[in-house]
């Protein structure tokens, strides 16, 4: 027997709905980091943008499911493309302008998609690409450089030309079956070809929910979102859908990803919520001096793609009184499965476990489940100490990959996403990343966990960020390798970093080789590159 509930579709046109009817007066700010005015735009307004938008979409002879590609920054008009395309029955296509072209290639040619959107300051960069990817029928640039060249091809017209000459569709928007298709995102291809993860409705509206929930990112009405996540990778962590679905007001960077211009409109605009990759906090935490900007009204940042040091937390603590909180997933999980906080088992430690509790990978969120599993397949015991493989299943988790990679790679035959990543999993709920499956390091037999080991070196607190790979050794089959940036205006040897390892890590953890450097070589992601790291030693190696 089936319950007598309404068939609601939980799809992308649920939020149109907030919009208009609920939060209409609430604002979205595009600050344009290109140097164009500052735009302030009530979610009605908008609204009527994202109608003329869907109709535009029909005009250009857009088909049913068309991948619909997007190469541009976190703008108002991109939060359109997020409505518009998916609300009519098309596959935003969201792609990272910051990859290298050859990736860029393969995945306009996996995805097949029939339009582009693309900001006029990426013309100059991409536009020979374009013109190679057969199935692209139109180009809409949008108008964010306006001294920036178009060249003359009939197969371009300008974004808001398009929503001028376009009236708002009027009904409903509505798509009968929620596992239609919504979104594409593909990874960032650190170890091969980016893999292609094709979200659908459901699984948005989901994770949207998710993020409000009080034991995760806790996304409120009252919140003003600072999304500095780029909107081309992975929906932007799903803050533009959890902002709207709450009421939030968003505002929006546009191409701004320097120190000062992030403080300036978090300062600015009373933020009182962003989330980025760590290496976003750590430049403007070494880049400026934290106090002395007003970060009153921020609540909580998060800090995703790599750990968080726990120098550079008790700067944001100390400085402007800020929890940074962890928070962990993949392109393949939508992508928050787990997030940092104290549960009730902690609410009495001491304020440093309770900093690294909240820096932490943390506690699974609602609807997503993990197991951490041996060799055999077996999940193994839940003490925080014992590490296995990393499984994940939720509806917000890809069941397999989308176009030319091997679709079920990656996949268990019982369903769950296998990550990559080995870890822990302790009987309070925390899961510790111990590191990824590729960057262990096996050293005369025995595994040394990178991350581990890091973690162990960010205790110095001249250390700011620290990365450590293998190099081959003919002894010991790898040994590790660290390379260090040390925190502003102070200075390291390498014998130090040994001192304080002597009584943190086993002596054979211990790197013979320790170099400080200036810089860390990064993905497209703004992730320390490890397999780069990997490539300098093997040339240095190669030169000797």
């Amino acid at each position: 027997m089936l319950g007598l509930m309404q068939d609601e579709s939980l799809s992308v046109p649920l939020l149109m709905d907030r919009m208009e009817y609920v939060f209409g007066h609430k604002e979205i700010v595009d600050v344009q980091g290109n140097g164009g005015p500052v735009r302030n735009l009530t979610y009605a307004q908008v609204a009527n943008r994202v109608r003329r938008l869907a109709t535009a979409l029909d005009d250009l002879g857009v088909s049913q499911s068309a991948r619909v590609a997007t190469l541009t920054w976190n703008s108002l008009e991109h939060v359109e493309l997020y409505l518009a395309v998916p609300s009519t029955g098309r596959i935003l296509h969201t792609v990272n302008p910051r990859l290298f072209a050859g990736h860029v290639e393969y995945i306009m040619n996996d995805a097949t998609p029939e339009v582009v959107f693309i900001a006029a300051s990426l013309l100059d960069k991409w536009w020979n690409l374009l013109q190679s990817v057969e199935s692209v029928r139109r180009i809409v640039v949008i108008d964010d450089a306006p001294d920036q060249a178009v060249p003359a091809d009939p197969r371009i017209i300008r974004y808001e030309k398009l929503l001028t000459d376009s009236s708002p569709f009027f009904g409903d928007f509505f798509i009968e079956d929620d596992r239609t298709a919504a979104s594409l995102c593909y990874t960032s291809g650190t170890t091969g070809n980016p893999k292609g993860v094709l979200y659908d409705h459901r699984s948005i509206i989901l994770h949207a929910l998710q993020l409000q929930l009080a034991d995760s990112f806790a996304i409120q009405e009252a919140d003003t979102i600072l999304p500095m996540v780029p909107l081309f990778h992975v929906n932007a962590w799903g803050l533009v859908h959890a902002a709207i679905m709450s009421g939030a007001s968003l505002v929006l960077p546009g191409a701004i990803t320097d120190a000062r211009g992030i403080l300036s409109i978090i300062q600015d605009y009373r933020v009182t919520f962003s989330a980025a990759v760590t290496s976003v906090w750590s430049r403007c935490a070494q880049e400026e001096d934290l106090s002395a900007w007003d970060l009153s009204s921020v609540r909580a940042i998060v800090s995703g793609g790599g750990p968080i040091p726990a120098v550079l937390a008790d700067k944001y603590l100390s400085a402007a009184s800020i929890p940074l909180v962890g928070a962990w997933g993949l392109t393949e999980t939508s992508p928050v499965v787990s997030n940092g906080r104290v549960v009730s088992a902690h609410r009495d430690a001491d304020p440093v476990t309770k900093r690294d509790l909240n820096a932490s990978a943390g506690v699974p969120i609602p609807l997503a489940r993990i197991r951490v599993v041996n060799e055999a397949g077996e999940r193994i015991a839940q003490d925080g100490s014992d590490f296995g493989q990393l499984q994940v299943a939720a509806p917000t988790a890809a069941k397999s990959y989308f176009g030319s990679t091997d679709q079920l790679d990656g996949f268990t035959e019982d369903g769950w996403l296998k990550t990559g990543d080995i870890a822990t999993f302790d009987q309070f709920g925390y899961i510790r990343i111990v590191d990824r499956a590729k960057d262990l390091i096996k050293s005369g037999g025995e595994w040394i966990p990178s991350v581990q080991l890091e973690d162990a070196i960010l205790e110095h607190p001249k250390v700011l960020e620290v990365s450590v790979v293998a190099v081959q050794d003919a002894k010991w089959g790898e040994r590790p390798v660290a390379f260090i940036i040390t925190a502003p205006g102070e200075s390291l040897q390498p014998s130090d970093i040994k001192e304080l390892l002597q009584d943190k890590v086993a002596r054979w953890w211990i790197p013979e080789q320790i170099n400080i450097v200036a810089t860390f070589p990064r993905t497209a992601t703004g992730k320390i590159s490890k397999k780069s790291l990997r490539d300098q030693i093997g040339e240095r190696f190669l030169a000797q």
